[in-house]
């Protein structure tokens, strides 16, 4: 994996505790903060992108992800994953995991559709919510071209 890739190893948590919805996005901006990616005032941005529309994606993943305007807050692209085994209460849907996103201008949306390819694969998607191998969460997630 290249050392510039947008998810690094240490943004991943895996077989983390079930939580509130609100607790698990503060947790993915924790990621994004830890990471150097974000300030701690993206949660906000996040939590107000949650209001204006679920960032649920399907197969038991969200992607919550800052408002245009929280865009300041961002100081480089990345990603992280947080896996919840026993599921989160989102809105109604079970998350198992979430990717939180960080992004400056409109390369999320190559971002986005990245994910969507990978997390398109069932298998790949249930593998994503088992997993106990951060090797293996990145092999998932990341590009072949990347790779």
């Amino acid at each position: 994996m290249p050392e510039n890739s947008i998810l690094q190893p240490s943004s991943v948590r895996l077989g983390l505790a079930s939580v509130s919805k609100q607790e698990a996005i503060r947790m993915c901006a924790q990621v994004l903060v830890d990471c150097g990616a974000a300030t701690e005032d993206y949660f906000a941005g996040m939590l107000a992108r949650e209001q204006q529309i679920s960032t649920y994606l399907g197969e038991g993943v969200a992607i919550p992800h800052g408002t245009n305007e929280a865009r300041a807050h961002i100081r480089s692209a990345a990603l992280g994953f947080l896996q919840f085994p026993d599921g989160i209460d989102w809105d109604g849907n079970e998350v198992k995991v979430c990717i939180p996103i960080a992004s400056a201008s409109d390369e999320h949306l190559g971002i986005l559709a990245s994910l969507a390819e990978a997390l398109m694969e069932p298998e790949a998607a249930e593998r994503l919510r088992v997993t106990d191998s951060v090797a293996e969460v990145i092999d998932l997630l990341t590009p072949a071209e990347e790779n």
